[in-house]
C-alpha cells in the first residue's frame, strides 16, 4: 500500500475548506515542498531563521497592500532627519497632499522627517506605512492608521521589497545613506525590468542643489567611467517644485497603462490607439531607441513588438513617445 504524500495531503484538505485557484495551489505546493526538504537539511539555523522572518515579513506586508490593489500608489523616500522647520518638510507634505487629492495613495517608511511630512500630507486613509525596526531613530509616525495600514519589518531589504513591489510611482527626497540605497534600488529595478515602468521624481527646493550634485557625481564618475549608458538617467527626473513632480508622475500614466512581456513580445496597453502614421514614426524611431520591431496594434488600446528583454531604458523612452501621442 503506498503511503499518501503528506503535500498532497495536506492540499486536498485545503481544497475542501477553502477556494484555492490552479496557480494559487502550485505557489502552495512549492513552498510545502521546499518546507519538507528543509526537514533533513543540516543548514545554518540563523540563515534558516532569516528565511523564515523574510517570507513571514513579505506575506504580512502583501496582504496588508492586497486590500488596496486597485488604488494608485506613489513611494516616497527621504530623510528621517528633516524636520517641520526645513522646507523639504513642507514641500514633501503639499506634495502628498496635491497626489492625494489626485487618487493616489502614499507608501512611506512610516518614520520621521520625510516620511511623517508625506503621511501628514495624505492622510491617515491614504497612507500606508512599513517600518524597520531600529534601536534609534525610527518610530511610526501619528499621521499613519497603525492598525490596518502599518507593518513593521526588522530587514531592510524586505522593506524595500515591500514598498516599491506594489507601488506605481516613486519620489525621492534628500536624504541619506538610507535614501541613497533606495534611490539606487529603484533605478536597478527598473533598468533590469525587475518592475514594471514607473515614473521617478527626484525632489528639492526651488533653491536646492542637492540633486544636481548627485547627478553631477553620476556623470562625472559613472557615466564616464563607463559602469553605466549615457541615456540611463532618462530614468528619472529632477524637479524643484510640486506642480513640475505632479505633472511628471500623471504625465507618464496619460496614455501609457500597463507592460507585459511573453514569448520574446512585449505589450504596451495604452488609452488611447496611435494613428497609422505614429505608429509608422514609432517604428522607423524603433532601431535608435533598442532592439524593438515589428510594431503591431492588436487592438485600440495594446500595441505589441519584438522585445529581448534586455532595454529597459530604452524602453522608457519608447513610453515618452507613446505619451506624445495623446498630445
Amino acid at each position: 500500500m503506498t503511503t499518501p504524500d503528506p503535500i498532497d495531503a495536506l492540499l486536498g484538505e485545503l481544497q475542501t475548506t477553502t477556494s484555492l485557484t490552479p496557480e494559487r495551489l502550485e505557489i502552495l505546493r512549492g513552498l510545502l515542498s521546499r518546507v519538507v526538504n528543509l526537514v533533513g537539511a543540516e543548514g545554518d539555523i540563523d540563515g534558516l531563521r532569516v528565511a523564515a522572518t523574510a517570507l513571514d515579513e513579505l506575506l504580512v506586508a502583501s496582504t496588508m497592500f492586497s486590500k488596496w490593489r486597485d488604488h494608485k500608489k506613489l513611494a516616497v523616500f527621504g530623510s528621517a532627519r528633516t524636520k517641520p522647520d526645513n522646507p523639504l518638510f513642507e514641500l514633501a507634505r503639499v506634495f502628498s497632499a496635491t497626489m492625494a487629492k489626485q487618487g493616489w495613495m502614499t507608501v512611506t517608511g512610516a518614520g520621521p522627517g520625510i516620511m511623517e511630512a508625506s503621511a501628514m500630507g495624505a492622510g491617515k486613509e491614504m497612507t500606508l506605512g512599513v517600518n524597520i525596526d531600529l534601536p534609534f531613530e525610527q518610530f511610526a509616525n501619528p499621521y499613519i492608521d497603525a492598525e490596518t495600514m502599518l507593518v513593521a519589518m526588522r530587514y531592510f531589504f524586505t522593506r524595500k521589497v515591500a514598498m516599491t513591489r506594489p507601488s506605481n510611482a516613486f519620489a525621492v527626497f534628500p536624504g541619506g545613506l538610507g535614501t541613497m540605497d533606495e534611490v539606487f534600488e529603484v533605478l536597478t529595478l527598473l533598468h533590469t525590468g525587475k518592475t514594471t515602468p514607473a515614473p521617478v521624481v527626484l525632489l528639492d527646493t526651488p533653491e536646492g542643489t542637492f540633486w544636481e550634485q548627485w547627478l553631477t557625481f553620476i556623470e562625472s564618475a559613472v557615466t564616464s567611467g563607463g559602469y553605466i549608458g549615457e541615456p540611463d538617467m532618462a530614468l528619472v527626473r529632477i524637479c524643484h517644485n510640486v506642480d513640475e513632480a505632479v505633472h511628471e508622475i500623471e504625465h507618464f500614466y496619460s496614455n501609457y497603462v500597463s507592460f507585459a512581456v511573453k514569448d520574446a513580445r512585449a505589450a504596451i496597453r495604452l488609452r488611447r490607439a496611435p494613428t497609422p502614421e505614429q505608429l509608422s514614426a514609432t517604428e522607423a524611431a524603433a532601431p535608435s531607441m533598442g532592439s524593438f520591431r515589428e510594431f503591431v496594434l492588436e487592438d485600440d488600446h495594446t500595441v505589441t513588438f519584438a522585445f529581448d528583454g534586455r532595454d529597459y531604458v530604452n524602453l522608457r523612452l519608447l513610453i515618452n513617445r507613446i505619451n506624445a501621442w495623446s498630445l
